[in-house]
């Protein structure tokens, strides 16, 4: 598998040179200074590309190229992203960059209600409580009928928080779920936005009557608009699955496990339509087994995210190291490199550990935490190799 590495660009803390010294092979980034829904120039991509190069590196993967809400939720606007869109991936192909993962989740991106949870040993890690986020959800969102997607034991632990919990840890709540963890991802909500939580009950309201039938004809729609350009450039587009992979905030999440991974790719049968195989975000649905999932979809994978999560009872989750949790990291590697070689991949999130904390890092995007999963992942695949060559 080919080591590769998220980076947020130039103005990245985490430089190019530090990641050579790590043994990063591949680097994956976007244009992130483009509004969402505009054209990716040529010479934009082709100005990044060399950049990268001349560190030695080479543009492996493009995450994201975001999909607009109006795409997903079937705006009039619709047809002018999809063609921007198309746009730009025939820009990216003819730069010579050939995946690009994505995501189809309405409004929110990945979700965690604590950015930097403890661990015995110093460190700290993304964590989601479900019954705080059921309280942001009910008490801070104040979403019509939410209670209703909670069991009575939760909605009574619910109101036993909303009578002890301070305004600091409210607004820290705010901040973890709907700001830094979705500024840099999807531009939604950004970091000195005013009332972030009145522009998110905006955002809900537009997938009002938007269930998961027509969130699921949505994507269709979208990517048999886009095959034939993906087909003409030789670009895979592989989709994020949801994290975590169940319903969250009435809205529909359509790429939770097996059924959903099936369908989109029957939907629009093409080898250019695949999945981004994140262990992460399906291992932190209990329903999911990441070895049965990887067997049945190695081959339409077309870029693997190495981390792993811990279930807690309750419904929490927390990202565990990479060699426990429910991720099953090294069979894994074992599938991949035996039915899809040399696939990208890359560790996604890490501990915030040495220092990180105070260095502005991106959400999840550490570097020592970052590296130390690295490491991790490269011991395993070394052993791996061994295995396939006999050793």
């Amino acid at each position: 598998m080919e080591k590769t590495w998220r980076w947020f660009g130039k103005k990245d803390k985490i430089t190019l040179p530090m990641l050579r010294q790590i043994g990063v092979e591949g680097i994956v980034t976007a244009l992130h200074e483009v509004p969402n829904g505009e054209i990716w120039a040529l010479e934009a991509i082709k100005d990044l590309k060399n950049y990268i190069e001349s560190y030695g590196l080479h543009w492996s993967v493009v995450e994201s190229l975001p999909v607009c809400e109006a795409i997903k939720y079937g705006g009039p606007e619709r047809e002018k992203l999809i063609e921007n869109y198309k746009i730009s991936l025939a820009n990216l192909g003819k730069a010579g960059i050939r995946t690009v993962c994505y995501n189809f989740m309405p409004v929110i991106d990945w979700v965690r209600t604590d950015l930097q949870h403890p661990w015995a040993d110093g460190s700290s890690s993304l964590y989601f409580d479900r019954i705080r986020f059921a309280y942001f959800d009910t008490m801070i969102l104040q979403r019509k009928n939410g209670d209703k997607d909670y069991t009575d034991t939760e909605m009574a632990k619910v109101c036993a928080l909303d009578k002890v919990i301070t305004q600091a840890e409210k607004d820290e709540l705010i901040d973890s779920i709907i700001v830094k963890t979705q500024g840099f991802v999807n531009g939604n909500i950004k970091e000195g936005d005013k009332n972030p939580v009145a522009i998110f009950k905006k955002l809900l309201a537009l997938y009002d009557g938007i269930d998961r039938d027509s969130l699921r004809e949505n994507m269709r729609y979208f990517l048999s608009a886009i095959m034939p350009v993906c087909e003409e450039y030789g670009v895979n587009m592989c989709v994020h699955p949801d994290d975590p992979p169940f319903q969250i905030l009435g809205l529909p999440r359509i790429v939770t496990n097996e059924e959903d991974i099936a369908w989109f790719l029957n939907a629009v049968d093409n080898p250019h339509n695949g999945l981004t195989f994140c262990a992460g975000s399906l291992s932190a649905g209990e329903h999911n087994d990441t070895r049965e999932l990887a067997k049945k979809f190695a081959k339409r994978t077309h870029f693997v995210h190495l981390r792993s999560t811990k279930a807690i009872p309750g419904g929490n989750f927390i990202e565990s190291s990479r060699l426990e949790g429910r991720g099953h990291i090294i069979d894994l590697i074992r599938i991949f490199e035996k039915e899809n070689p040399g696939l990208p991949m890359r560790v996604d999130h890490g501990r915030m550990m040495l220092g990180d904390e105070e260095k502005g890092y991106n959400a999840g995007y550490s570097f020592h935490g970052r590296m130390l999963a690295l490491a991790q992942v490269e011991g395993m695949m070394a052993v791996v190799r061994d295995e396939i060559n006999g050793k």
